[in-house]
Parts: C-alpha cells; sequence; structure tokens
C-alpha cells in the first residue's frame, strides 16, 4: 500500500507511467508487476458503515476488500487503492465525504448503496469532474439528470419492479398456486418513494393475476409497525409485498407473527432487508421461506466462485450476497476502465466507462455495459428464498440451488426449524 502522506503528483506520474509499462509485458509479467508493485488506480468507496444502514454498508465493504485478491485469482494485471468513506447513513454526510475523497486524491468514486445518499454524491462527481460508479442505488433520477460522469451498475426501480412481477408469474406457474389479492408495505425514503412510484404507474399494464388492494408506506425509522401491519391484516391479503430495508424487515415479521396473520407469501417486489445475514439470524425459523425478487450471484461464474473463496477465507462467518456481489464489481468496473485507458485522468476514465464490456463478472445477467444514459441495462432479477437460514436461488429454474416452496408454511409449520 501506498503511503498517502507521502503520495506526490510525481509519485503519483510514476505509478502510473509503471501501470501502462506493465500493459506492454506478457501476460504473466504485467500480472506480477500489477499485484507486487504501488496500486494503478485510487477508487473512494463512500458506503453507510455506521447508522441504520451501517450492517449492509458493511456487507458492501466486505466485497471491496476482496477485489484486489480475486483480480490476482484471475490474472487481471491491476491493482487498486481502495480509500474508504462511511456516509453515515445520511445524504448530507455523503456530500461532504465525497468531496473530502476528491481532496483525497481519489481518481473514482465508488457508491452508496442507498439512492438519497448516492444522488448527493453523483451531484458532487458531477461538479468537480470525476467518475461515479454506482454499486447499488435504484432511484430513476441517478441516471435521468443527463449527468457525464455517473455510471449505474444496478437495476432501476423499474428494472426491478418488472423483473420481480416476471417471476411473480413464473412463482405461480410452477407453484400451481395463485394469490388473488396482495397488500403492498413500503419505506417512504427515496428508494421506497420511487418504488411506490413505479408500482402504482406499472401495475396496471403488467397483467398480473392478483389485486394489489392496499399501499401502506412508512418512515424507514420507524421503531414499531404494529399499526400498519394490522392495517395491512385486515385488507385480508393472500400475499404480503414489503419494500424495506434490514431493520425494518425485522419489525414487521415479528408484527405478523405477534398478530397471527399467516399470508400465503412473504415475496418482496425487488428489494434488501429479507436476504440480509442479520435479518436470518435475528429471526430464526420466522426468516425462513420469504422471497426476494432480486439481482443475485451467479454460482457458474468463475469469478463468482474466486470471490466466494476469497471472501470465506477473509470473512468465515459473513454471508456473502448481492451487496458484496455488487461492490466488488463496482471494483472490477473501475479495475477495468484503468486497463482500457490507461490512464488515470478522469475524462479518459469516463471515456473508458461509456465504452467499456465486461463479460467475465459476478452477478447473473449479461455483459457489463452502460447505455447513453449510464445505465446497464443487462441485469436480470432471480427468486431468492430462505431455505436454511441461507438465501437461495429457486427460480429461474436454469438457476436454481433449490426447490420452491410455495405457499410458505405457517409460522408453526414443522417445516420451520
Amino acid at each position: 500500500m501506498i503511503d498517502r502522506s507521502r503520495f506526490t503528483r510525481r509519485r503519483l506520474g510514476k505509478a502510473a507511467l509503471a501501470g501502462a509499462t506493465a500493459l506492454g509485458a506478457p501476460l504473466p509479467l504485467r500480472h506480477a508487476l500489477a499485484q507486487s508493485g504501488p496500486a494503478n488506480l485510487k477508487v473512494a468507496l463512500l458506503l453507510p458503515t455506521s447508522g441504520g444502514q451501517a450492517q449492509i454498508g458493511q456487507a458492501c465493504k466486505r466485497g471491496a476488500d476482496v477485489a484486489n485478491a480475486v483480480f490476482a485469482d484471475m490474472k487481471m494485471p491491476v491493482k487498486l487503492e481502495i480509500m474508504n468513506y462511511d456516509t453515515e447513513t445520511k445524504p448530507d454526510v455523503a456530500r461532504t465525504q465525497a468531496e473530502k475523497a476528491i481532496d483525497a486524491g481519489a481518481h473514482v468514486l465508488v457508491g452508496a448503496f442507498d439512492s438519497g445518499q448516492t444522488i448527493a454524491i453523483a451531484q458532487v462527481a458531477e461538479q468537480r469532474g470525476v467518475p461515479l460508479i454506482v454499486n447499488i442505488a435504484a432511484a430513476p433520477q441517478i441516471t435521468e439528470q443527463g449527468y457525464k460522469f455517473v455510471v449505474r451498475n444496478f437495476p432501476t426501480a423499474p428494472m426491478l419492479i418488472s423483473g420481480a412481477f416476471a417471476l411473480h408469474k413464473e412463482i405461480f406457474k410452477a407453484s400451481g398456486t395463485t394469490p388473488k389479492t396482495a397488500v403492498l408495505m413500503s419505506i417512504n425514503d427515496t428508494f421506497g418513494t420511487a418504488m411506490m412510484g413505479g408500482i402504482k404507474a406499472m401495475f396496471p399494464k403488467l397483467d398480473m393475476p392478483y389485486q394489489l388492494v392496499d399501499i401502506i408506506s412508512y418512515d424507514p425509522a420507524a421503531k414499531d409497525l404494529s399499526v400498519e401491519v394490522a392495517k395491512a391484516k385486515a385488507t385480508k391479503a393472500d400475499m404480503l409485498m414489503p419494500v424495506c430495508r434490514l431493520n425494518d424487515a425485522k419489525l414487521m415479521i415479528q408484527e405478523l407473527v405477534k398478530q397471527r396473520w399467516e399470508p400465503m407469501a412473504v415475496m418482496n417486489p425487488g428489494s434488501p432487508g429479507l436476504y440480509e445475514q442479520d435479518f436470518l439470524k435475528t429471526m430464526g425459523k420466522y426468516g425462513e421461506f420469504h422471497i426476494s425478487n432480486v439481482p443475485w450471484l451467479d454460482p457458474k461464474s468463475a469469478m463468482t466462485q474466486s470471490l466466494e473463496k476469497q471472501h470465506a477465507a477473509k470473512f468465515s462467518g459473513d454471508q456473502l450476497d448481492l451487496n458484496g456481489g455488487f461492490t466488488f464489481e463496482g471494483m472490477l468496473i473501475a479495475a477495468q476502465a484503468w486497463l482500457d485507458a490507461k490512464s488515470t485522468k478522469p475524462d479518459a476514465l469516463m471515456e473508458a466507462l461509456r465504452k467499456v464490456k465486461i463479460d467475465q463478472h459476478v452477478m447473473v445477467g449479461g455483459p457489463i455495459q452502460f447505455d447513453a444514459k449510464g445505465q446497464n441495462v443487462g441485469i436480470k432479477a432471480a427468486a431468492v428464498q430462505n431455505l436454511k437460514r441461507k438465501p437461495t436461488v429457486v427460480m429461474p429454474k436454469e438457476s436454481a440451488a433449490a426447490a420452491l416452496v410455495f405457499p410458505e408454511p405457517g409460522w408453526n409449520d414443522k417445516r420451520r426449524t
């Protein structure tokens, strides 16, 4: 690792030149030079590693922590210096941390899981002319503002919704069971508002086999969801669709159990919460069988297998999920941009990002590449069901690692252990 206190412009130029020279060497030598020498690119990782989203931010960070080891496994002749910044789950802090990262010499920004925080960072990136690679954040406006220095490797809210509802139909067909009614419960933050707006606009056009009987919103900082769950239960809906985060997901399921409401399914239309490690650990048997319709890691990818190996070696007690997967891919995209640009200059890196095409990566879907708005439109969703305390792909069938269980068993069913 480079001593930042002595990292001058002159040394930066030498490091970049050394990296460029390595690119001209035969692959084994290039690989050795890149992995043993100074970092080629300074990447600022901005995540909520404290505050209400701390556990998810830390899960994201673990994916980045093993990035260089995976690059070495894959014989990629590149090494990143990853600079970590805590956004504290606050958009205003995210903005100041982005400024701080750029002032410290970051060539690329990656972050920030949460849409509100990411929007604040995107504004800074655009103002300062430094590329931002969005790892996770679904609010459509991130790539609808005409920004020139932002790319997003994560589905927009409408992409999440359309992918999730398509999987709903597959699940009903495969199980032979279809709910007649559903109720949506959603946080009212930037992400939740985008999801609610998207569902209201898209649902009538999707020809879903069930009726959406109510949409109930709540504050993500809520400490009690008894009133909201009682209202949802009163609809007598067959299915609950939560748009949630980690902490409120736990509150929601606790209330379902407490109020003895046993819907046919708890199945989200593309949101975090239900598959998080702390949710599964805290909820025990009550966390089983819920379904998240979200992008997920492709177990058949050689790079996924390397990421799983390195993650397990460094973080043996922690789950690798889409948080770590997409954050690793943020690092992969930054690394590939440097390899293509052979430069640390913002304009050169941004030009490389616009043209990037990465066939070998870790998330389900086609090559990583960005459209004119900076959006990767090739990401696909999977139905991920909690089975034996582990998020497990059950749909589509060609990617399934276990059989679907639908409808989900009641709270006291013997299948919940």
